[in-house]
């Protein structure tokens, strides 16, 4: 994420002893962090929304888990799907409602997700989340999905788990993930891979990826 040259869009999962600095330092960077993520006209769609969007059921709901600014919810709203836009930080929802956009704040590991829905979103978000935890979640974003219901989010591709230090000095604990490792928890709850793409950030490799629960309705 940027205040910490990672990522593009997306606050702070949830509260827990390693990921506390990371949410601080998303709540005392969202200004800072939703210009320098602001959509680029000439850089085009992004290619994980647009598969998103050729997935997703046509007007379906989604839950977008790190809305951060909301620039990746604007996209997809603009295209006719409905997001329930979350976010841990409290600095994120005040920037969005500064946009006149209503966003609540979600704890991924603890709160209910509801559901269920067409969709669930989670770009450059879910890496913070401690390893141990992950397939918690993962599980958890299963069983707020409808039957054919997909599965849009990113990773850090690596091994272990690091702590990068921020422009302001915070810590944020980010875990990296083996692709293979990945692929075979979510196909474990059922969840069947439709499309990935891993590229080099300025930190390291991303892998986003998107996954549909069972059969298409």
């Amino acid at each position: 994420m940027t205040e910490q040259d990672t990522a593009k869009d997306g606050g702070a999962a949830g509260r827990s002893a390693s990921n506390a600095s990371t949410l601080a330092g998303y709540e005392g960077c969202a200004d800072d962090y939703a210009q320098t993520t602001a959509p680029k006209p000439e850089a085009g769609d992004q290619p994980a929304l647009v598969e998103l969007l050729k997935a997703a059921s046509p007007g379906g709901s989604l839950l977008e888990i790190g809305s951060g600014p909301g620039w990746d919810a604007d996209w997809l709203e603009e295209r006719g799907l409905i997001v329930r836009r979350t976010d841990g930080a409290e600095s994120f929802l005040h920037f969005q409602a500064s946009r006149g956009r209503h966003a609540e704040q979600l704890d991924v590991i603890n709160d209910p997700l509801g559901g269920p829905y067409d969709g669930v979103v989670a770009l450059y978000v879910l890496q913070h989340v401690e390893r141990e935890t992950l397939p918690a979640v993962f599980a958890r974003v299963t069983r707020a999905l409808r039957d054919g219901g997909v599965f849009l989010f990113s990773i850090r591709e690596g091994e272990g788990d690091t702590v990068e230090i921020g422009s302001k000095g915070n810590e944020y604990y980010v875990a990296l993930w083996p692709r293979s490792e990945i692929v075979a928890a979510l196909a474990a709850l059922g969840l069947d891979l439709l499309w990935s793409h891993s590229f080099e950030g300025s930190e390291g490799r991303w892998l986003i990826a998107l996954f549909r629960k069972g059969a298409p309705e």
